[in-house]
């Protein structure tokens, strides 16, 4: 069996090193392999010990949200890049932003830009959807309710204290509009606050959400 058909059963999941290696067993030297695969362009390394096929497999590859989810786990696809997703915001992102429990960190590869920031259980593990996005491929994304919660929490100096300035950062910054904000259910946001940073930023986003 060629190398390409082994590869096409994995194609559409970022490929560890480790089943990279075991793939190329019969060889030699797998390392060099390896090296030569990334050279002539049939192997992307995404980071350190995570690869995606090349171009020049001629593969289906993983979605941009799927990477992410791989890039750096355990965290879900979150803020501005889950919001334009959810089509609560107008801009399409070129960085996807991530939620993370470990440290925050940025990637840049052949893929695109990756950045993570860091927040901590049980907040955490709120509002994560499984999406299946193609019949190998599923994703971790924040709901429309926990990408907006997140965003309002890892926005540095934003403290929402008033609804005329929480309706300037949502409608003016963000450029949501009031209708997209009516479909989010606050109920569910409501039972976060207990554990999430920035609790009175996050009452007053749900007590403005309320008024319109």
């Amino acid at each position: 069996m060629s190398l390409r058909s082994i590869l096409k059963k994995y194609a559409e999941i970022p490929i560890s090193r480790h089943l990279m290696l075991e793939i190329l067993s019969e060889y030699k030297s797998p390392n060099d392999k390896i090296s030569e695969l990334i050279k002539n362009e049939k192997l992307i390394s995404v980071r350190r010990g995570l690869y995606i096929t090349g171009s020049k497999m001629d593969l289906p590859s993983p979605e941009p949200f799927l990477i992410a989810n791989h890039l750096r786990g355990p965290s879900y696809v979150s803020l501005e890049s889950a919001l334009s997703y959810w089509n609560m915001i107008p801009e399409r992102t070129y960085e996807i932003s991530s939620v993370t429990i470990k440290t925050s960190k940025k990637y840049k590869n052949k893929v695109g830009r990756f950045s993570y920031q860091q927040l901590k259980t049980p907040y955490y593990s709120y509002g994560i959807k499984i999406i299946k996005s193609t019949p190998k491929q599923t994703i971790l994304i924040a709901s429309p309710e926990k990408a907006l919660c997140d965003k309002i929490i890892l926005t540095a100096k934003i403290n929402l204290r008033s609804i005329k300035q929480t309706k300037t950062f949502l409608m003016d910054d963000l450029r949501i509009d009031s209708e997209a904000l009516s479909t989010l259910n606050i109920e569910l946001m409501k039972l976060w606050i207990k554990n999430a940073p920035k609790k009175r930023s996050l009452e007053m986003l749900i007590k403005t959400i309320t008024s319109l």
